[in-house]
């Protein structure tokens, strides 16, 4: 987006207003990250990037836009919300009654948004009890003096202070949806994320070799945002042809359109999955002093690791496509409306065909997961960073930062495409008028 069309969506009253709104709820939301938890240690906030907190939940602060380890009210961020939407995403797809619930139009999505609010104050209890017993509870140093020692009622006030704070920000997303520009989960996580980048420059800059440290980053940082974007807007573009009818001297159909298949159809929901499973074992092994299991949960340049979190990461994209990409449903739908792929019968043939393709793509985005998940904990050995500022600093997050921008600037791009057509049209009235007088 050039300079000139920044400007112009400010003077357009209707998408300037969405913009102040959305920057004036994500500037709430960073403000929650400021009242402390009641019973908690507030001093604790600046010894929240090191240690286990650190290392285990550097990962899902990224993707959740909160701060799990701090003591702060927005800890669990948008983390329930998220988890919510993806059950019944995955529900969709797997049980009967719900899928036909989705397939209703707008009513039904209505309905399934209203269970996702419902389904996330329990998931937000069940995090907030994750987060007390496996943070809080092994770092006494975060309870304030006048509540020790740390007994049920602290255990109350904590988890409900939490799950209030994840109902809130829910909350303010929605309202950035439905009141702001683009999706507002997406960009409390991309706010999150962006937040944490001052601070994990702080760090850098006390390293010695700092402005060459910088100076690979940065170029670094260049070039994954060129291969996120070149692999986001990658895609296999599959022909499909319309049967061609002829009624009397009229020729209806046949017409020529593409089936695109994203390259990265998954997004970064395989390092999620992945991510969640390996924060668990990581847990344990703090809770339980399991050493043969700290050590390999919480290595991330280990072989064993490596290979484990690649292995999970091929495991879940091919999961998860397999699961929101069904190739006998396309194929289906491509005969009921007189429609075939070039050169491949319809039916079961253009159903194995998909699928193959499927196959093809899904390899080749699981290795691009795998190598922006991985790469950022290798490169960062020797530079004394922690593995939360490895992770904020890594591909990663780069690739949900990314991925919201784009998304950010094509309705941003839309909102004045509106706008010029509007005005075109109403130019051109207005001289047609003057002609005719």
């Amino acid at each position: 987006m050039s300079d000139h069309k920044a400007l112009q969506l400010f003077k357009i009253p209707e998408t300037r207003r969405k913009i102040l709104f959305t920057l004036t709820i994500l500037l709430l939301y960073r403000l929650g990250f400021q009242i402390p938890l009641p019973g908690m240690n507030p001093e604790f906030l600046s010894q929240a990037a090191s240690g286990m907190a650190g290392q285990v939940f550097g990962l899902m602060n990224a993707f959740s836009g909160g701060a799990i380890g701090q003591t702060a009210i927005f800890a669990l961020g948008i983390m329930p919300y998220i988890s919510a939407s993806i059950i019944f995403s995955m529900l969709a797809k797997v049980s009967p009654r719900i899928e036909a619930v989705a397939k209703e139009g707008a009513t039904g999505q209505k309905k399934i948004n209203q269970w996702t609010r419902l389904a996330t104050l329990p998931i937000a209890v069940v995090q907030a009890v994750f987060i007390y017993t496996g943070v809080f509870r092994l770092q006494p140093e975060m309870v304030a003096e006048n509540m020790r020692p740390a007994g049920l009622g602290l255990f109350v006030l904590v988890v409900l202070s939490l799950s209030a704070g994840a109902m809130i920000v829910m909350w303010l997303g929605e309202l950035i949806t439905e009141y702001g520009i683009g999706n507002g989960a997406s960009l409390i996580i991309m706010s999150g994320i962006i937040a944490e980048l001052p601070a994990s420059l702080l760090q850098m800059s006390n390293s010695q070799d700092f402005y060459n440290v910088l100076v690979f980053w940065i170029i670094s940082w260049i070039l994954t945002v060129v291969v996120i974007v070149y692999i986001t807007k990658g895609a296999r573009r599959i022909p499909i042809q319309y049967a061609r009818l002829t009624r009397g001297r009229r020729v209806y159909g046949g017409q020529k359109h593409f089936l695109p298949l994203k390259i990265n159809m998954a997004g970064v929901m395989p390092i999620i999955f992945a991510s969640i499973l390996f924060v668990i074992p990581g847990v344990l092994s703090q809770a339980f002093e399991w050493d043969w299991l700290s050590q390999i949960f919480n290595d991330p340049q280990g072989f064993v690791h490596v290979s484990m979190y690649i292995g999970l990461i091929f495991g879940f994209c091919f999961f998860w496509n397999r699961l929101m990409f069904q190739p006998e449903d396309i194929a289906n739908n491509l005969r009921e409306h007189g429609s075939f792929v070039p050169g491949i019968r319809p039916g079961k043939s253009t159903a194995e065909f998909l699928s193959q393709v499927l196959t093809r793509i899904t390899l080749a985005g699981a290795a691009f997961l795998a190598v922006i998940a991985v790469l950022p904990n290798l490169i960062t050995t020797g530079q004394g960073l922690s593995g939360r500022m490895a992770y904020f600093l890594g591909g990663t997050s780069v690739l949900i930062v990314v991925g919201v921008a784009m998304d950010l600037v094509d309705k941003l791009n839309a909102q004045l495409v509106m706008r010029n057509y509007e005005g075109f049209m109403k130019s051109s009235g207005a001289g047609w008028a003057r002609k005719e007088q």
